[in-house]
């Protein structure tokens, strides 16, 4: 392996010790397989206990797998689901919700990334009629795809559109960790009203873990049927449950987001006045987008990797993992500002 750094994506980073460590704690004897067993039981309720009284675990493998089964468990094969359409629901993951949850797509355009009660309203279109889909779940991310957040008041406005309308509420939490740490709010208030939520460990220092958790009871009636048929029901779980137990612990979460949302802080700051680069979006979590004329980002991608955002605008993605140094990022900082000054030359 190459020891190789860049800001690619906080999927590029590394696992937490202390997750390494807790795998290895209960790397011992055996135990019932596929979630059976009291240690299993004890991480689902201790993570449940963020989101409320009537609130059920699942551990599944991935954030895509964690989306479809949560769709799957709120719709029928002609229900449809709204979100944003920069979610990851839309477009990255390869047609996932459509063909393994059978259901459609209603896109809307959203402001950085975040969807507006109006804006959903207008998608809540011929009910009843059974020539069209019905909107069955409206979807939001928390924070968003552009590394945006919705306040506490935000996401309150939407569930009660939601629910108003008869709509399942999901939020598709892949970096609800760094919404949480960023808005200074719990993991339960920073999704507030949801019904279901994708609830993300794998991009905040976990190896391959992520859990759905759902809070309205009338969803995770079947679950547990949902989750094997989707192929997320690991044998081994007691492995999965271990990441959550030390990504709980003394907060890990929370300091492992934080400190991802501050270098992602600092390398805006420290790029945010360099001539040929402009900063496109709010930083308020771990993402940085800008834009950067193209020689430049075909000669700091050698040394840096990081994701071409918009082919068409020259937009990038710099993303800051738990694993991000401060050195990282002004080594990273000082070699833009001198790959744009040689551009100028």
């Amino acid at each position: 392996m190459s020891a190789q750094r860049g800001f690619a994506s906080d999927n590029s980073a590394t696992i937490h010790p202390d997750v390494l460590a807790a795998i290895e704690r209960v790397n011992v004897g055996h135990a019932f397989g596929y979630g059976h067993d009291e240690y299993t039981y004890e991480v689902e309720r201790r993570v449940a206990a963020n989101f409320g009284d009537d609130a059920r675990v699942f551990f599944v493998f991935n954030g895509t797998g964690a989306n479809v089964a949560s769709l799957r468990a709120a719709c029928r094969p002609f229900d449809a689901v709204i979100c944003a359409d920069t979610a990851h629901l839309n477009v990255d993951e390869c047609g996932a919700p459509e063909a393994i949850a059978g259901v459609k797509l209603l896109s809307v355009p959203g402001v950085d990334g975040k969807l507006t009660p109006d804006a959903v309203m207008r998608r809540v279109a011929r009910v009843g009629d059974e020539h069209a889909v019905q909107a069955r779940v409206l979807s939001i991310s928390q924070c968003t795809e552009l590394g945006t957040l919705y306040t506490r008041e935000e996401v309150r406005e939407l569930a009660a559109v939601a629910h108003e309308r008869g709509l399942v509420f999901h939020v598709d939490g892949a970096r609800l960790s760094n919404a949480a740490a960023a808005l200074g709010l719990s993991l339960g208030e920073v999704a507030p009203c949801a019904d279901v939520v994708s609830f993300g460990g794998t991009k905040n220092g976990l190896l391959g873990a992520e859990a759905v958790v759902i809070i309205n009871p009338e969803v995770a009636s079947d679950f547990a049927y949902i989750r094997k048929q989707s192929l997320q029901l690991a044998s081994k779980m007691r492995f999965l449950a271990a990441q959550f137990d030390a990504m709980l612990s003394d907060d890990l979460w929370r300091r492992s987001a934080a400190h991802a949302n501050a270098m992602a802080s600092r390398l805006a700051d420290a790029v945010a006045d360099a001539p040929g680069l402009r900063i496109t979006r709010p930083v308020q979590t771990n993402a940085v987008f800008a834009t950067l004329p193209p020689e430049v980002i075909g000669t700091l991608r050698w040394e840096f990797p990081f994701y071409v955002w918009d082919e068409t605008s020259g937009e990038v993605r710099w993303m800051c993992s738990w694993d991000t140094t401060e050195e990282d990022v002004d080594r990273f900082a000082a070699a833009v500002r001198d790959a744009l000054s040689a551009a100028a030359a």
